[in-house]
């Protein structure tokens, strides 16, 4: 284990800037994942840090865990730690994971489409969901929030582990796939339940959730197959999306057991 005790230290401003600049990944390589149950989640998946950054009181109490996963062990002191910490409540340990981008769009695999989503909490929500239910992949349309930052991996509590994940596509992307296309709309089309009761809700599409005031763009809503409702019986005007991605996306994986 190699201590660090100064807040110049090369390796603290580089595990800072992957903390708290969304997009900093991206130039880096490297994505930084805060906490001891989202790193366990990682390694779950088959996920191996570059570099795990512990605590002092965390080193102290079961640092010998997280031993053998790299020779890149760094022990920081409680304070300093929390100095690059993007939460509120600082977690006690971290890891430093490589990252690449992927470029390759699966055409002919249950996906979800993010179209300029802005919320990160909404992001990795939905990530969380995707996962759950079934779907392989998710593709971010250019503008949609960064899918690998802090806020975001928070928010997916591991999910980023199963999928395949794109980001900064165009609408022609989306057009490649093979699947049929699903959108949400508050005020047209079918609802939901009856497309399940008449069995035209297919378990096999994408279903596309769009920005969380402009909605799905008008080209993407063009190319779906059905732009769907969700009944409200209780007369709200339109769900938080990532509520109605999970109604959504159940409904589809679980159409026909």
């Amino acid at each position: 284990m190699k201590p660090i005790s100064s807040r110049d230290n090369p390796h603290l401003k580089a595990w800072r800037r992957l903390a708290q600049d969304s997009t900093a990944y991206r130039k880096a390589g490297q994505f930084w994942l805060e906490g001891d149950h989202l790193c366990r989640a990682a390694l779950q998946r088959g996920v191996r840090p570059l570099q795990v950054v512990l605590t002092e009181s965390f080193q102290a109490e079961q640092g010998e865990q997280w031993l053998g996963l790299t020779d890149q062990v760094f022990v920081v002191p409680d304070a300093l730690f929390a100095s690059l910490s993007g939460l509120e409540s600082p977690a006690r340990m971290g890891f430093v994971v490589a990252w690449q981008a992927a470029h390759e769009v699966l055409t002919d695999v249950p996906t979800v489409v993010l179209d300029r989503l802005q919320d990160a909490g909404n992001v990795g929500a939905i990530l969380r969901c995707a996962s759950a239910f079934g779907y392989r992949q998710v593709l971010a349309i250019k503008g949609t929030a960064a899918l690998w930052s802090p806020k975001v991996l928070r928010s997916g509590m591991g999910a980023h582990f199963g999928l395949h994940l794109v980001e900064a596509l165009s609408e022609a992307d989306v057009a490649a796939l093979q699947v049929p296309l699903l959108t949400t709309s508050s005020h047209k089309g079918p609802f939901l339940h009856a497309l399940l009761q008449v069995g035209d809700l297919p378990q096999k599409c994408a279903w596309v959730f769009g920005h969380e005031g402009q909605g799905v763009s008008a080209n993407l809503m063009a190319m779906a197959r059905h732009q769907v409702r969700i009944a409200q019986p209780g007369g709200e005007e339109s769900l938080n999306v990532a509520t109605a991605a999970a109604i959504c996306l159940h409904a589809s994986a679980t159409a026909f057991l």
